[in-house]
């Protein structure tokens, strides 16, 4: 099913942060409650105690209001200062699995993936919302990590961003699979390996010339 068009923006009182608070709390208890296929916005009004024109002035469908709500799990995410860059992504990839384990995270994140392999705008507020907004973990790990001297500086903007893009990658990914496809533990042992391997990985990428 193709997304709605998006409803133009109210002009009149402006948006409650409070409703909108309850609203993406309400469609959380609805996917752990009913699943994905029985949610409804009528549903998520009730729930929520706010009209279902609210909904539609906020949101074009369940599609994307579903992918908010599970963006606002993902925004809980802190990337923790332990004094390594070992540690801090051990640190934020146990929260990352943590969140993924939540009955509301695997229902809703699985299945508005599911739905936009059929629905391009759909994607790309997936991108927009849950990716690109997670990516200032990496960007912060990776200052952090320069300042103590434990990454090279990347001069380069355009590098820069792809390395980025591709830690962002191989973190999500790995985390993702391991915890919803696979369906195994992503406890402290498997995040150390994890941890390990992606930074040999790391270190081999930026110094080729250390490489055997």
């Amino acid at each position: 099913m193709q997304s709605r068009t998006p409803a133009p923006r109210a002009t009149g009182r402006p948006r409650s942060a409070t409703a909108d608070a309850a609203i993406l709390a309400a469609t959380r208890q609805a996917l752990v409650e009913l699943g994905w296929s029985k949610l409804t916005l009528g549903d998520v009004a009730a729930r929520a105690g706010v009209a279902k024109t609210t909904l539609y002035r906020r949101w074009a469908g369940k599609n994307e209001l579903v992918v908010d709500a599970v963006a606002e799990l993902f925004d809980e995410l802190e990337l923790p200062d332990r004094g390594t860059l070992a540690a801090d992504i051990e640190g934020v990839v146990l929260q990352f699995a943590r969140i993924l384990d939540r009955p509301e995270a695997k229902s809703g994140l699985m299945a508005v993936i599911a739905e936009s392999t059929r629905d391009e705008v759909l994607r790309e507020r997936i991108r927009e919302s849950i990716v690109e907004r997670q990516k200032r973990l990496v960007l912060e790990g990776r200052a952090r990590a320069e300042q103590r001297g434990e990454l090279p500086p990347q001069p380069d903007p355009e590098e820069a961003a792809r390395t980025v893009d591709l830690i962002f990658d191989v973190v999500a990914g790995a985390v993702v699979h391991r915890t919803l496809v696979s369906a195994g533990a992503a406890d402290e042992e498997w995040v150390r390996s994890f941890t390990r391997v992606l930074l040999l990985g790391l270190t081999s990428a930026q110094n080729p010339a250390g490489s055997v």
